[in-house]
């Protein structure tokens, strides 16, 4: 096995790609990361090899002590290590992976409107999440960021609740599973405890024996949201895709070009304006920054709870006139929603591929949220 060093940190197997495509999950002392519609081992990068107890669970007692001989050598001076005859026990890392899919579907899922890609349940999905974490738990010796079963599991009594009264038996099964979960990690507490208690006397209630999709509501339906669209006279207008990494999941329709522009031909005296509209689905978008700019003319405001924001545009310190909006070049205008990162069209396109693949033909490691959104008749 070849170890690479990046950063001064050791990393075991090949880069990822970056976001959306990368389902990522912290361990004991180290990050694992893979591509999400490519299939091979995860990239293993070690923050501290000294915490990463699960080691000999992947490569086997005698791999793991090579491994961390080989990392702790101060002797070592070149940018990679050859450690022989370590390899990762096959299936050893099929339990994490499933682990940062669900954390990467919490995050990444493109649910849309225009491209007919409905939402997963957020409190199933966090809750078969936080049972895969329970079940996983020596891979995680300390706290991480993804170890909290607690955190997945405390906002959802209600919305778990209302699902156990549907009496599908999958769902039910999965529930009784977090309710264990939540009377061992005290997720229960505090000014929810009540709610809990009323979830766990809906499970003693419960019938198990219900078929898959007895009394199912229809709460998996797509919400319509704000959509683009403005009907009225423009000195100029265009569209733009907001990026999937710059905002809030579950914000804004993930299909591209879902944000609209345009500088109002009938604003008679008052100051140069765009009006901004998005396309919600969920969440509120108030306080995300927008931003509008076109060579010497720009502006940024803040959306609004509806996804729309009035831009008040600048020339430098200047205020453009009639004249010299109608006048200006807009063709390489860009309107941007959110933080400016760099996420290629492609990237988004392989994500709504696999979505769509994993929808038609949920695979072995499907989460329950994703099965049930399968079935859904959209």
């Amino acid at each position: 096995m070849r170890l690479h060093s990046q950063s001064r940190l050791w990393t075991i197997g090949a880069d990822t790609e970056g976001p959306p495509l990368v389902a990522v999950l912290e361990v004991g002392g180290a990050v694992m990361s893979w591509t999400v519609d490519a299939p091979g081992p995860p990239q293993i990068t070690f923050l501290d090899h000294d915490q990463a107890d699960w080691l000999w669970h992947v490569v086997g007692e005698a791999g793991h002590i090579a491994l961390a001989t080989g990392m702790a050598d101060p002797a070592v001076r070149s940018d990679s290590l050859e450690i022989d005859d370590v390899e990762i026990v096959a299936g050893a890392l099929e339990v994490p992976r499933r682990l940062a899919l669900g954390h990467w579907l919490r995050r990444w899922w493109p649910t849309s409107v225009r491209d007919a890609i409905g939402p997963l349940d957020q409190a199933l999905l966090d809750a078969e999440v936080a049972v895969l974490t329970a079940d996983a738990q020596h891979f995680f010796p300390a706290e991480s960021f993804d170890s909290d079963v607690a955190a997945l599991l405390a906002p959802h009594a209600v919305a778990l609740t209302r699902h156990v009264r549907g009496g599908d038996h999958r769902i039910v099964e999965l529930i009784s599973r977090a309710v264990e979960l939540v009377e061992e990690t005290g997720a229960g507490a505090g000014p929810d405890a009540a709610l809990w208690l009323d979830l766990a006397d809906a499970l003693d209630n419960s019938d198990l024996h219900a078929t898959a999709g007895d009394g199912r509501q229809d709460e998996y339906a797509l919400a319509a949201g704000n959509t683009t669209g403005m009907n009225v006279s423009a000195i100029a207008r265009g569209t733009a895709t907001i990026k999937w990494g710059a905002v809030p999941p579950h914000t804004f329709d993930a299909a591209e070009n879902t944000a609209e522009w345009l500088i109002p031909a009938d604003s008679g005296d008052t100051a140069a304006t765009a009006v901004v509209r998005t396309m919600t689905i969920g969440g509120d978008p108030t306080g995300i920054a927008v931003t509008l700019r076109a060579g010497a003319i720009a502006g940024s405001a803040e959306l609004d709870g509806t996804g729309a924001a009035r831009i008040a545009l600048r020339t430098g310190e200047n205020v453009p006139s009639e004249s010299e909006l109608w006048g200006h070049d807009w063709s390489s205008a860009a309107l941007t929603v959110g933080a400016a990162v760099s996420e290629p069209a492609q990237a988004r396109e392989r994500v709504r591929a696999f979505v769509r693949a994993r929808l038609a033909a949920p695979p072995a490691d499907a989460f329950l949220a994703e099965i049930l959104a399968a079935e859904s008749d959209y």
